[in-house]
C-alpha cells in the first residue's frame, strides 16, 4: 500500500529582517519591495525636497524681471497645501517700508511710518475716506419696492393681483358706468363674477387689461379670456323639491335652509344631466328665487350669476307657476254659504286677481290666474314679491290653505319627489 508524504513549506517570511524586526509575510505576485524604515523615509523625503528647491531656483533665474510695483505671477502655482522649507520667509509678506503688516489671525498692526495709520484718539484713521457702515440687510431702511405690474400675457396663468398701494394703482375714471355692471347688462357674468375676472386679469377694455371699479362708455370694447369661460362652464344649478319646514336662505328661528338637504344620497335617482355629483357642488350655492316655510315645491339654487340674473334680476320677464289650494272666508264678516270656493267667490274678485290689486301701494303686474279645479287656483306670475300670492288671496276673500311652485319658465318639476333633488341639464334653460 503506497503512503502519501506531505513536506512542510519552507516559509523564508517567518525569518527576522536585518535590522532585527520580525515582519509578516508578504503577499501578491512577484518580488515586493521591502518595507523602508523611517530613517530611510525620512532621507528620501529630504532629497526630493532638496531637488524640488534647486528646480524652482533655476527657473527663477531664467525668468525676466517683472515691472516694479507688480507682483510676479507664480508659475508653479497649482491647487493645495504650499510646501515651505524650513527658515524660508513667507512669500505674500510685505517688504519694509510698504506699509503695516496684516496677519490674517488678528486685528491688522499699526505701523508708526505709514501716515495712514496716524489713527485719531477714536481709532478712526485721520486721512481718507471714511469706511462706509456696516448694513445689516435684514433691518435695511428707505423705501420698499412697489409689486410688479400685471402680466399682459394671455397664455401664462395668472392669479389676482395683491393690493396695491394708491400711488401705484391706476385710478378710474368717474365717467361712464362701472364696467362689472355693464358686464352684467350684456349677460356676461354676474357684478360678482365680473369683479373676480377683472382682479385675475382676465377682461380687456379696448385692449387694455381692466382693473377693478374702472368705468366704460357705451361704445367700448370688452374681451373676456377664455379660462374665465371655462371656470363658468363649472358651476352648477340645482333643483330641489323643497318640503314644508325650510326656509330657502339662511337659517331662521330655528328653521334649517333648504341646501342642506343636497347631499348624495337624496340625489334622484332618474337625473338624467350625466353629471357626477362631489362636494364642491355645495359651496357657493345661492337661491334663486323664494318659496315661504310653508309653501313646497320647486326651488332654484345655483352657482351661476348668470342663472340668478336671468331669474331673479330687475329686468327678469320669467314665468313661475303655482297651485293654490283656497277656501272662501270673505270680506269683513262677509256670510260665507257651504260650497266650493269657486262656487262661491264672485266672478269680479277673480278679474282683480288677474289685474288691478295693489301691494304696499305698488300696482302688481298683469297675472294669470284661473281655477284648475273646485277648490284650487293656477297662477302664473312674471314678478315675486314677499308672500305676494297669500296677500293677493286675502285681497279678494279667500284663504290659502296649501301652496306649491310646478314651474320656473321652461322647467317643470315633473316627478321629482319632495326632498330630494337634480342637477339642470346642460341643454336646459329657463327662459
Amino acid at each position: 500500500m503506497a503512503t502519501l508524504t506531505l513536506k512542510k513549506k519552507n516559509n523564508n517570511s517567518s525569518k527576522p529582517s536585518p535590522d532585527g524586526e520580525r515582519r509578516a509575510p508578504l503577499r501578491g505576485k512577484g518580488v515586493s519591495r521591502p518595507r523602508q524604515t523611517l530613517e530611510q523615509a525620512q532621507a528620501e523625503r529630504q532629497e526630493r525636497q532638496a531637488e524640488f528647491e534647486k528646480r524652482r531656483a533655476s527657473e527663477e533665474e531664467r525668468r525676466p524681471a517683472a515691472p516694479r510695483g507688480r507682483p510676479e505671477p507664480r508659475s508653479d502655482a497649482r491647487p493645495g497645501p504650499r510646501t515651505e522649507s524650513r527658515g524660508e520667509p513667507r512669500r505674500d509678506a510685505r517688504p519694509a517700508g510698504g506699509g503695516s503688516f496684516r496677519r490674517e489671525d488678528g486685528p491688522p498692526q499699526r505701523d508708526p511710518r505709514d501716515p495712514r495709520d496716524q489713527r485719531d484718539p477714536r481709532g478712526a484713521r485721520s486721512e481718507g475716506p471714511a469706511p462706509e457702515p456696516r448694513r445689516d440687510q435684514r433691518r435695511a431702511s428707505g423705501p420698499r419696492p412697489s409689486y410688479p405690474p400685471q402680466r399682459e400675457s394671455w397664455g401664462e396663468p395668472q392669479r389676482p393681483a395683491p393690493r396695491q398701494r394708491a400711488e401705484h394703482r391706476e385710478m378710474p375714471s368717474d365717467e361712464g358706468e362701472r364696467l362689472s355692471k355693464r358686464m352684467s347688462e350684456l349677460g356676461m357674468a354676474s357684478r360678482r363674477e365680473a369683479d373676480e375676472w377683472i382682479a385675475a386679469g382676465w377682461v380687456r377694455v379696448d385692449g387694455k387689461m381692466a382693473v377693478l371699479g374702472q368705468r366704460v362708455g357705451p361704445e367700448v370694447k370688452i374681451e373676456v379670456d377664455q379660462r374665465a369661460h371655462k371656470e363658468q362652464a363649472k358651476q352648477v344649478t340645482i333643483l330641489l323639491h323643497k318640503p314644508i319646514g325650510y326656509v330657502s336662505g339662511q337659517a331662521e328661528d330655528g328653521y334649517e335652509p333648504a341646501s342642506v338637504l343636497v347631499r348624495s344620497n337624496t340625489q334622484w335617482a332618474d337625473d338624467a344631466s350625466g353629471i357626477k355629483y362631489h362636494i364642491g357642488h355645495t359651496r357657493g350655492l345661492a337661491p334663486a328665487g323664494r318659496l315661504d316655510i310653508d309653501s313646497t315645491g320647486l326651488l332654484v339654487l345655483t352657482q351661476d350669476g348668470r342663472v340668478a340674473k336671468v331669474l331673479i334680476g330687475e329686468d327678469s320677464n320669467v314665468e313661475k307657476e303655482y297651485l293654490v289650494r283656497v277656501e272662501f272666508v270673505g270680506l269683513n264678516g262677509e256670510p260665507v254659504g257651504p260650497g266650493r270656493a269657486m262656487e262661491q267667490m264672485p266672478p269680479e274678485r277673480m278679474a282683480l286677481l288677474n289685474h288691478g290689486l295693489e301691494l304696499d301701494g305698488v300696482q302688481l303686474k298683469p297675472a294669470k290666474v284661473s281655477w284648475a279645479n273646485e277648490d284650487q287656483l293656477r297662477f302664473v306670475l312674471r314678478e315675486g314679491r314677499k308672500r305676494q300670492i297669500r296677500r293677493m288671496c286675502e285681497l279678494v276673500g279667500l284663504k290659502v290653505v296649501g301652496l306649491k311652485r310646478v314651474r320656473i319658465g321652461r322647467i317643470n318639476l315633473g316627478h321629482l319627489p319632495a326632498g330630494q333633488w337634480r342637477f339642470l341639464a346642460p341643454w336646459e334653460r329657463f327662459d
